[in-house]
């Protein structure tokens, strides 16, 4: 128990003191102002997530050497067609040279130059990427993903490594499909069947 004396101590300390007239809760009312953080979250949420519409995968690949050479075709490509590619014979209509690019460079680069030659009606194409001998696991690395990616893109036809004289096994020769404008202006020159 507390004596009288310590009771009036108590409340002649306490003298000043106001009581508080708020209720004694949590204010959970959302703020008026948005922050940037707010805004940058709200951006994030309503914004559609970037597609990659580059088909390219850039997974494992079977290691290829300075000297294996790139060899493929779609079923469908006549023997004389393929053969005539194979030995250079058609003119060249573009290059595109993955010398010093990163894989991934490589991947965009290439997807982006086989897009732009259907687009521009290019039929005949190199792509230069190199033997990769100077790797000292002698695996040429960007040669080993095109052998991968070609293959991939529904707009190649057919590719087989160059003759010595335009990179040999350090480039290849690629065949490109027939825009849709150049097939309609066949089937006009020609007649439809």
């Amino acid at each position: 128990m507390t004596t009288k004396d310590e009771r009036l101590s108590f409340l002649e300390e306490m003298k000043d003191v106001r009581r508080i007239r708020k209720p004694n809760r949590a204010e959970v009312s959302t703020p008026r102002e948005l922050t940037p953080g707010h805004l940058e979250r709200q951006r994030a949420a309503v914004e559609s997530p970037i597609r990659d519409k580059n088909p390219l995968t850039s997974d494992m690949v079977e290691p290829l050497t300075a000297h294996d050479v790139l060899s493929w075709q779609r079923p469908g490509i006549q023997h004389g067609v393929f053969r005539k590619l194979r030995l250079g014979q058609y003119p060249i209509e573009a290059r595109l040279d993955l010398h010093r690019m990163t894989v991934e460079q490589a991947r965009r680069e290439v997807f982006t130059f086989v897009g732009d030659c259907v687009r521009y009606g290019l039929r005949s194409v190199i792509i230069l990427h190199g033997k990769g001998e100077r790797n000292p696991d002698g695996i040429a690395q960007l040669k080993s993903y095109l052998a991968k990616w070609l293959p991939e893109l529904a707009d190649v036809m057919a590719f087989h490594s160059a003759q010595r004289h335009h990179g040999g096994t350090g480039a290849v020769y690629v065949m490109v499909r027939k825009s849709e404008r150049d097939k309609q202006n066949n089937r006009e020159l020609h007649g439809s069947r």
